[in-house]
């Protein structure tokens, strides 16, 4: 399959945080890009009973139920 390519300027941080992460999972910018560009394009359906847990979970946070602090989750995240 013969396809035309484009080149897209990013600053150098994103590009090179784009070829580690394209690095890390095997593929190329190319393929990771497309990967993105399509988790970003692609509608997420849920089923009914998701859509009522993310609203029970909701509520609860609504209602002050504790929730993990940023800094815990963005530190877990890092791992």
């Amino acid at each position: 399959m013969n396809m035309s390519t484009r080149t897209i300027e990013v600053d150098v941080r994103t590009a090179e945080l784009v070829e580690a992460r394209a690095a890390e999972d095997g593929v190329s910018v190319s393929e990771f890009v497309a990967g993105l560009t399509a988790l970003a394009t692609s509608p997420v359906a849920l089923s009914s009973d998701e859509l009522a847990e993310l609203d029970r979970r909701w509520a609860a946070i609504k209602a002050g139920e504790p929730t993990v602090p940023h800094e815990e989750v963005a530190r877990w995240l890092e791992t």
